[in-house]
């Protein structure tokens, strides 16, 4: 019984061993507050937008513009991650220098921002 009792575990204990090892790239991928955090915006508008900033605290500045060299015509979409965690701030330009904001905008709760010739509206 005893050696039923070894031949088990040792069998056992060498399937374990011939296990890969577990993938450590899920588990080390950055996450925002427990959630992607990612935002997809969307230019609904019939304006191309030329700047977004997209900061933690709009008080302290804006910061760079995230669209850089390239704009945002109407009809298409692009995703941000925010640069760090929490409520995020949100300013579009459009190419004519009018501007919309929207304030506090928590990635987590909202997937969609979507820019409209009226200013910007949030949806889940």
């Amino acid at each position: 019984m005893r050696k039923r009792a070894l031949a088990s575990i040792t069998l056992a204990l060498g399937l374990a061993a011939c296990a890969p090892p577990p993938d450590r790239r899920a588990a080390e991928a950055p996450v925002l507050g427990g959630c992607a955090g990612e935002l997809q915006v969307v230019n609904a508008s019939s304006r191309t937008v030329d700047r977004l900033f997209l900061t933690r605290l709009s008080l302290e500045g804006w910061g760079n513009d995230r669209l850089g060299q390239e704009v945002l015509r109407p009809g298409r979409s692009a995703r941000y991650r925010p640069s760090v965690p929490g409520a995020q701030d949100l300013r579009v330009v459009w190419a004519d220098g009018r501007a919309a904001e929207l304030r506090r905008v928590d990635p987590c709760a909202t997937g969609t921002i979507r820019v409209e010739d009226a200013g910007l509206k949030a949806a889940a």
